[in-house]
């Protein structure tokens, strides 16, 4: 059956062509007379009419229960106020209501206009090229090491392109959010001349009148130092509005590119990941635009302000000392460094996602930062020269366990290590471990944990046998160089073909 237009069509023309009449021509179409009028009237069918004022009786008795609610719901916070959804299910639940959630839908829409609640209009904006970004967090789940995660997602968003950059960090903080700012302007190449922000605590410490602010000061050095101007929007949800591209934006990316979870074995792998995603959006089109988010960000990236000739640092620093465990604290947490700093200071500088350890400004150090209070990180190989005069703590060393569980202790360095211990014992054992360890600092991890396999696969379980391998495949030339590789590299004169030219003419001297 085709629409009521076609329909009206067709008694239009059956009445035009054989001159029917109204009876004949609502039998022919299955229609009513009245249906058949209508249709000679006009030949576009009238609107439907929209019932108005249906009772519902069953729902009578509990409009002043409902409008209670929502009066009530003035002094709530809007984040905790009754949905109608929610005020159905209170009907249902504290007073065996029987009565249709649709109809409690338009009963609470009904009241809330009368009450003055109803949406506020928005003004459409239009934003020039590399005048103002704006900044949010977002939150989502992801697979961290086989275990649901919480990450917490910072956002700055173009407003002119749609460009965004995004990165995920393991906590929400003020040191999380200065990182961002740098890490975005980076991609960006530039800085915007203005970003809006709604009352982020790691940048207010102070909330005043109207859009007036007091602002932290590790906030004011990077402003100072990128020479951006900072906007703040109307304090709670009345402000959103006034940066809806980055709110938009927050779930949007949410939904596109955590959707399934994204399984990783670290926050460094995820922003791989996350990175990405930031360029494939580059490809998308926003709806009512001709060009791609990234053609239009190209156009803008030439118009922001050129990044500062150094980058802003945003680690904090301490200095502890090294205790007797070979381990410093940093903010609760203990990490190790090598066992010749014990007892001296040393300079930690503290980010967000690392922590870096220096002594005489020498790199010793580098740790994932914990989380939490009271953990401990240690990398087996700041131990090695301890161990290898107490071979012994090898084995119940809390750095070997953090190894196993990071996945860097390789399952060949078992089998190694007990064949040793089958044939040597116990604390010859460890020390030729501790041995096979220090060859991997000399050499490559990679490299050692190769030799390992081989020599397990010729039944020479020895940590010398192991030594002997991975250095002979140090020494060994790559078979990868080709013939002609290896000649220039000799060197030497051109060849010619002088020689055989004078032979075939007699002319060469005997």
């Amino acid at each position: 059956m085709g629409s009521r237009v076609e329909t009206f069509e067709q008694i239009r023309r059956d009445r035009d062509r054989e001159g029917l009449s109204i009876r004949a021509l609502a039998e022919r179409h299955g229609v009513h007379r009245r249906a058949v009028r209508q249709a000679l009237a006009s030949p576009v069918p009238s609107p439907r009419k929209r019932p108005e004022g249906r009772p519902a009786p069953k729902l009578g008795a509990y409009r002043e229960l409902i409008d209670e609610w929502l009066i009530a719901d003035r002094d709530a916070p809007r984040k905790q106020r009754h949905t109608a959804h929610r005020v159905w299910e209170r009907l249902g639940e504290e007073h065996g209501a029987e009565v249709s959630e649709r109809a409690v839908r338009r009963w609470v829409a009904h009241r809330r206009r009368e009450l003055g609640e109803a949406l506020e209009g928005m003004v459409p904006l239009v934003h020039d090229p590399g005048v103002e970004a704006e900044v949010d967090w977002g939150e989502a789940v992801v697979i961290l090491r086989g275990v649901p995660t919480k990450v917490f997602v910072f956002h700055m968003r173009a407003c002119h392109s749609g460009g965004a950059f995004v990165m995920a960090f393991p906590r929400e903080t003020q040191q999380a959010f200065l990182e961002a700012h740098a890490a975005a302007f980076d991609w960006f190449g530039g800085v915007f001349e203005t970003v809006r922000y709604d009352n982020l605590k790691a940048a207010v410490t102070k909330i005043l009148k109207g859009r007036r602010r007091v602002e932290s000061d590790r906030f004011v050095a990077l402003r100072s130092h990128y020479l951006f101007a900072s906007s703040f929007c109307e304090p709670g949800e009345q402000g959103a509005h006034e940066k809806g591209g980055v709110e938009g934006e927050v779930g949007r990316y949410r939904r596109r590119h955590f959707v399934p979870l994204p399984e990783v074995a670290s926050i460094a792998e995820l922003n791989v990941l996350i990175a990405a995603g930031c360029i494939s959006d580059l490809n998308r089109t926003i709806i009512g635009r001709a060009q791609t988010v990234g053609e239009a960000l190209s156009g803008e990236m030439a118009l922001l302000r050129a990044l500062p000739a150094e980058p802003f640092d945003a680690r904090e620093q301490s200095t502890p000392r090294v205790d007797a465990k070979s381990l410093v604290t940093v903010r609760q947490n203990r990490y190790s460094v090598p066992v010749a700093l014990v007892g001296r200071r040393v300079l930690v500088k503290i980010g967000a996602r690392e922590i870096e350890v220096f002594s005489e400004h020498e790199l010793v150090a580098v740790h994932e930062r914990l989380q939490g209070r009271y953990g401990v990180a240690g990398k087996l190989d700041h131990y090695l020269e301890l161990l290898r005069r107490k071979p012994g703590a090898l084995r119940a060393s809390l750095p070997l366990r953090q190894e196993r569980e990071r996945g860097s202790w390789p399952s060949c360095f078992d089998e190694l290590w007990s064949s040793i211990e089958a044939r040597y014992g116990a604390s010859e054992a460890a020390r030729q471990m501790v041995d096979v360890l220090l060859l991997a600092r000399e050499l490559t991890p990679a490299r050692v944990e190769l030799a390992v396999r081989g020599a397990l696969a010729a039944g020479a379980t020895d940590g010398r046998a192991v030594a002997v391998l991975a250095r002979r495949s140090e020494r060994a030339e790559p078979a990868t160089i080709e013939l002609e590789e290896r000649l220039a590299a000799i060197g030497g004169p051109e060849p010619t073909l002088t020689d055989y030219d004078q032979l075939l003419g007699g002319t060469v001297r005997r």
